[in-house]
């Protein structure tokens, strides 16, 4: 492993997603910065930093995902206790963004609850956040300190390039995706196609219709956070219903709770291929999902940040 030669830039992990960070601060060349988790007997979450970080640039990895309470909990606690040990910036390398799908207040009495995150993360004394796919894009707005969102497209388009499918539609799962999904379809030179479905209640959706010609085409449905599945495999049975060859999916976030790995199992999606800004357990791992590491991206995007280089061009 190369050392990077700046002895300031310090990473440290919690335990969302401790593959992950390990990954990273290898290709950075530092070792992982030394702290401990641990819980009082009550179930109160107690850090200890067992390394000086004074005047350091710190990069706290730790994304909010299941159990997403937790995580955020131990999150705050850290960048407090990184705020009192003196730390020179704190910035957050949060892969996956919890709480990201309430982003507006769709119904009468509901909360936002992506923007409490935000507000929380800055209360606590984040000074920077690095991110990865956020839902939706105006999240950066709901903080006052600088956001940087890397995205999992090229990795994902990357990855179909070299597996060299012909007849390619890339499509999106709903109108929502659709910018994502041109994304993917510049990089693939192919065209697009929309599933027009509406969701009559969370996590249940029910197709509609499918704008664009995908007869005889192989079909790649690409969508930013992957839940229960139920909009995926919907998607995939219709496409194969309206004369789509195959159908290939592709995430960044493979949430995949409750019915998702079943359904998937169940589907006509002939491979899922998904990145490990979430931590799949073992009991998820199955033949049809393919996993995909961020840890290269996130490395050289915390590498840009702390020599104060652009981290848009990694996308040019």
């Amino acid at each position: 492993m190369a050392k990077y030669g700046d002895s300031r830039l310090k990473v440290f992990t919690l335990n969302s997603n401790k593959g992950l960070a390990h990954e990273i601060t290898e290709h950075i060349g530092v070792p992982m910065g030394k702290s401990s988790v641990m819980r009082f007997s009550d179930g109160e979450v107690q850090i200890n930093i067992e390394e000086s970080i004074r005047g350091c640039d710190v990069y706290l990895i730790q994304s909010t995902s299941a159990p997403a309470n937790e995580h955020i909990m131990e999150l705050l606690i850290m960048i407090d206790a990184l705020k009192r040990a003196s730390a020179k910036t704190i910035n957050i390398v949060m892969p996956y963004y919890g709480y990201a799908r309430q982003d507006r207040k769709a119904r009468a009495r509901e909360p936002i609850t992506s923007k409490l995150v935000a507000n929380l993360l800055e209360t606590a004394g984040a000074t920077r956040v690095l991110t990865l796919d956020l839902h939706a894009t105006q999240i950066q707005g709901f903080f006052d300190i600088p956001v940087d969102q890397l995205m999992g497209v090229p990795i994902l388009s990357d990855y179909f390039k070299q597996k060299r499918l012909d007849d390619l539609v890339i499509v999106s799962p709903d109108h929502g995706g659709v910018v994502r999904a041109r994304k993917m379809a510049d990089r693939l030179k192919a065209p697009i196609a929309i599933i027009d479905k509406r969701r009559p209640k969370p996590n249940v959706s029910e197709v509609m219709n499918i704008v664009g010609n995908i007869e005889g085409k192989t079909a790649i449905i690409i969508d930013d956070i992957i839940d229960t599945a139920g909009t995926i495999t919907l998607a995939a049975n219709a496409l194969m219903e309206h004369g789509a060859k195959e159908v290939y999916a592709c995430c960044t976030h493979p949430v995949l709770s409750g019915p998702a790995i079943e359904r998937i199992k169940n589907s006509k999606i002939k491979e899922l291929v998904v990145t490990n800004s979430i931590v799949l357990p073992e009991e998820k791992i199955i033949d049809k999902i393919t996993p995909l590491s961020v840890a290269p991206l996130m490395a050289e995007a915390i590498i840009r940040v702390h020599e104060h280089v652009s981290v848009s061009t990694l996308f040019d």
